[in-house]
């Protein structure tokens, strides 16, 4: 049974991975790890736990790898609107904070004196 497995968070093919999963596979694309509850078909956003299994231990971060014995690949795992709206947050934080040396991070008078006064 072949089972066209994209990545949760960047939806690129895992196709050159093998099955079952391991808790060290990475995505090729992106590096994040794969064997996590995000990319599992019992992961449910909706329940208290965020999981269907009722069995499996509770894992706090559903983003890390772990080694829950109930995990099953999810194929349709991506979801292309939230990986859209997460960047659509990041621009709005880099504009906001000035992220990777964004223009005007040192427009502040009051900062520039102070880096002076420490400058050598």
């Amino acid at each position: 049974m072949s089972v066209d497995l994209i990545c949760y968070r960047c939806g690129a093919s895992l196709d050159a991975l093998t099955l079952p999963l391991s808790r060290r596979d990475l995505c090729p694309a992106c590096s994040t790890e794969v064997h996590v509850c995000k990319m599992c078909k019992n992961f449910d956003a909706q329940l208290p736990t965020q999981c269907r299994e009722e069995d499996a231990e509770e894992v706090h971060n559903k983003e890390n790898a772990n080694f829950c014995d109930w995990f099953q690949p999810l194929a349709g795992a991506f979801d292309g609107a939230r990986a859209v709206e997460q960047e659509r947050a990041k621009t709005e934080l880099d504009a906001l904070f000035g992220g990777d040396g964004a223009e005007g991070a040192n427009d502040d008078p009051g900062l520039q004196e102070a880096e002076d006064l420490f400058k050598t």
